[in-house]
């Protein structure tokens, strides 16, 4: 079985999502992370471990190769592609309690702010991290971002800017959300941020790629 993860977790990084795929060129007419998935688990792998060693495994080296700029944003993209192939699998099971997700992680782009490609990456390198993504979209409020963390206890914020002039908005929303519901943690990201700036506002964290926040919630 372990052979079987391994395979797995090669097509996650790799970005095969099934045997019709003909990316990547070298794995073509193989079988992609869809059809390996359902073997696993058809062989009675368990869905916990489906996730945490092959999934999981194949987007922290697609996340780690990212951070090193060894691949670029398309193959993020196309790794997670195979993840959601693979995951799609998993979902009945999540569903009725037999995997658990390592927790609730919402994300969107702070009010006045229209950008999601990186909050978009980063959705996609957390959910291959194991976690249950809550996608917010762009132009969030703080408001909204309360009424998210309300509704699921104990998740993780994570919010995104691309503007000087929006990153007010950050402060009000990690104001708002720490105010509201102490505790909460709260990473932030975006072109124009510091780790200073993370800190004068509050927040608990700031990471500069995807990797960064898989590895602030890993800490």
């Amino acid at each position: 079985m372990a052979d079987l993860l391994e395979q797995i977790a090669i097509c996650i990084e790799r970005g095969k999502v099934n045997a019709k795929s003909p990316y990547p060129p070298d794995l073509k007419g193989q079988d992609g992370a869809d059809e390996l998935v359902k073997k696993a688990l058809d062989s009675g792998v368990e869905p916990d471990e489906v996730l945490a060693k092959g999934l999981v495994v194949g987007m922290g080296r697609v996340g780690q190769k990212f951070s090193e700029n060894k691949v670029f944003v398309p193959d993020l993209l196309m790794a997670a592609k195979a993840m959601s192939a693979g995951m799609a699998h998993l979902k009945p099971f999540f569903e009725s309690g037999q995997a658990h997700h390592k927790g609730v992680f919402i994300v969107g782009t702070v009010q006045g702010d229209l950008h999601d490609i990186g909050k978009n990456l980063v959705a996609m390198v957390i959910e291959g991290g194991g976690w249950k993504v809550v996608d917010l979209g762009v132009d969030v409020s703080p408001e909204k971002f309360l009424a998210a963390v309300e509704a699921n206890p104990g998740a993780v914020v994570g919010l995104s800017a691309l503007l000087t002039t929006t990153m007010v908005n950050m402060e009000k929303t990690v104001r708002l959300v720490k105010e509201k519901v102490p505790g909460t943690k709260v990473i932030v990201g975006g072109a124009p941020l510091t780790a200073d700036f993370a800190k004068k506002i509050g927040a608990d964290g700031y990471s500069a790629d995807p990797q960064g926040a898989i590895g602030f919630l890993s800490a």
